[in-house]
């Protein structure tokens, strides 16, 4: 059987893309009028250049940064670095709609993304202490969950405040995986892998509440179906995946069974929200299609923590396939949307959802399938991962850097 995520993506490129609606050229900049706009630009360009430092650093040709080995500098610059600033642009963006309340634009804002980029800048600089590249790197976090509470606190719905202790657990996985690279704490599991846990605690949030909505926007007389109980599971299984990652004791059948059943609890939460139209659509099937990654990724890593596949191969179903593909349409679908476009893509566009989702399939399937030209597969991966988001630079730097066509604020 076809993995879900290679059927959807033949079936979108069988159909015709939406085009993009003219509008006129606005003046001016406005790259800190809300947050999704540095921090979107800054993710994108990151993720180009983080690819092209990890393959120089994989082919021995650039060493690595003081304080890191090449593979932990990787691990931790997709986690900490890119999927931290592509949430930071989210919550930053989305909290404002949610409490009708500003959040940080302007100097503030830049402040906020001149700290993620010293984070990335830092360890790169010689002769910086250490001491320094951690605190500047651990600082990011909690000054975006500062930067959040007064207009959580001052919005209606008590339960966009999870958000908060979230911000606060995922800024201690990075004080400790830095630890943990200094060799000073021991006993308990890998801490990035406890990151990962926690971006996808944030996905599933995010996409329980945005892709019902978005697809009964726009397909006609489609409902989306919401279990409860379901929901209650996503959520306990995900913080028992956090704890259970934490402890290297549980690997093996207590963190398999833990995987397959999020695994199956999110292939019926998708089934839920699934239309076949969306096909039609590429700023929806891409969402889609990134939860799908997730679902495979769970599965994949049950299996792999039963010895049944390659964990490397599984590790980066979750990571090039459900945080890079779901996060590329998220930003894809908020910039337009809060630029005051429709949010219909380009046709190029449509090819960087493509081109993102065969990296994912190459990074996974490839490496593990046919493991004697790993590294081939890995060079593959990672030069389709820079072209889907080079284009994704191509098609958004203009609508990030410039203010909204509508003349609205933000």
């Amino acid at each position: 059987m076809w993995p879900i995520p290679m059927i959807c993506i033949l079936r979108a490129m069988t159909l015709t893309t939406h085009r993009q609606t003219g509008a006129a050229p606005v003046q001016g900049w406005a790259p800190f009028a809300l947050g999704f706009r540095p921090f979107f630009l800054l993710s994108a360009l990151a993720a180009v250049l983080l690819m092209v430092l990890w393959t120089l650093l994989w082919h021995g040709v650039l060493a690595a940064p003081a304080h890191y080995n090449p593979v932990a500098w990787h691990a931790h610059e997709m986690l900490f670095g890119y999927a931290v600033a592509v949430i930071a642009g989210f919550l930053l963006t989305a909290v404002r709609n949610w409490t009708g309340v500003q959040t940080w634009t302007g100097q503030r804002l830049a402040l906020l993304a001149a700290v993620w980029l010293l984070g990335r800048l830092l360890p790169w600089i010689p002769g910086v202490p250490v001491a320094l590249v951690i605190a500047v790197d651990v600082a990011f976090l909690p000054l975006v969950a500062v930067s959040l509470v007064h207009p959580l606190w001052q919005g209606q719905n008590r339960v966009n405040r999870v958000f908060l202790p979230l911000l606060g657990a995922m800024a201690l996985a990075n004080l400790l995986s830095h630890l943990q690279l200094l060799d000073v704490l021991g006993g308990l599991g890998d801490m990035r892998r406890v990151m990962l846990d926690l971006i996808l605690l944030i996905i599933a949030l995010v996409a329980g509440r945005v892709m019902p909505f978005f697809t009964q926007n726009v397909l006609p007389g489609f409902r989306a179906t919401q279990r409860p109980w379901v929901e209650r599971l996503t959520m306990a299984n995900l913080l028992l995946l956090v704890v259970a990652q934490s402890i290297p004791a549980l690997a093996g059948v207590p963190m398999a069974l833990l995987w397959l059943v999020f695994a199956g609890s999110q292939a019926v939460r998708l089934a839920g929200w699934f239309e076949q139209r969306i096909f039609a659509i590429p700023v929806l099937w891409v969402l889609h299609v990134g939860y799908a990654w997730l679902v495979l990724g769970a599965a994949l890593s049950g299996l792999a923590e039963l010895g049944l596949f390659a964990p490397a191969s599984a590790l980066h179903a979750l990571t090039a396939g459900a945080v890079g593909v779901f996060t590329m349409g998220m930003m894809a679908r908020v910039a337009r949307g809060h630029s005051g476009r429709s949010i219909d893509v380009t046709r190029v566009m449509t090819w960087a959802f493509v081109v993102m989702n065969l990296a994912a399939l190459i990074r996974v399937f490839g490496t593990a399938w046919a493991s004697g030209a790993y590294a081939r597969w890995v060079d593959l991966s990672a030069l389709l991962w820079i072209v889907g988001f080079a284009l994704f630079v191509w098609q958004y730097a203009s609508i990030l850097l410039r203010p909204r066509i509508d003349g609205k604020p933000g």
